[in-house]
């Protein structure tokens, strides 16, 4: 077995299949060493495990494991494009998106659900740059959208 796999085997994560694109996108774009991941959100076997406003229909607890969800499912697609996630050089950014309600402005500590999570499974590699904004709106009412950028081995 893969050392990442074995990695996410001992957290107790198995990453689902990919998500199929809802709109007109592709779940991934390859570009040299680098792979852009569409925004994914906090969907388990389909179906979103949190809905709505981070800071009225949904803690902050509740928020952070939506993100976690979210990075589960974006090294779900990484896979997809890859083929083995012991080729990942390092994660290079996240651009996270919180659903918030008015007053609502700890939108790092919401995205951290996905940064320590992805630190957690590749040490050094997963230590990125990124943004975590607030928004009025997010498709579905998710409470989080998170979208990737990865540098892989050649």
């Amino acid at each position: 077995m893969m050392k990442i796999e074995k990695k996410l085997e001992e957290l107790g994560v198995k990453l689902p299949e990919p998500a199929t694109p809802v709109a007109a996108y592709v779940p991934f774009r390859r570009t040299g060493n680098l792979v852009y991941i569409s925004g994914q959100d906090c969907k388990v076997n389909g179906e979103l495990k949190y809905k709505g406003k981070v800071g009225k229909d949904v803690t902050e607890e509740e928020a952070y494991e939506a993100a976690k969800i979210a990075a589960i499912n974006l090294l779900a697609i990484l896979k997809s494009a890859v083929g083995d996630l012991d080729r990942v050089r390092q994660i290079v950014n996240l651009h996270g998106y919180v659903n918030s309600a008015a007053g609502f402005v700890r939108q790092p500590f919401v995205i951290n659900g996905a940064s320590e999570f992805l630190v957690e499974v590749f040490g050094e590699k997963g230590k990125h740059s990124r943004c975590a904004l607030s928004c009025n709106e997010l498709p579905f009412d998710t409470p989080v959208a998170i979208e990737m950028i990865v540098e892989v081995e050649a």
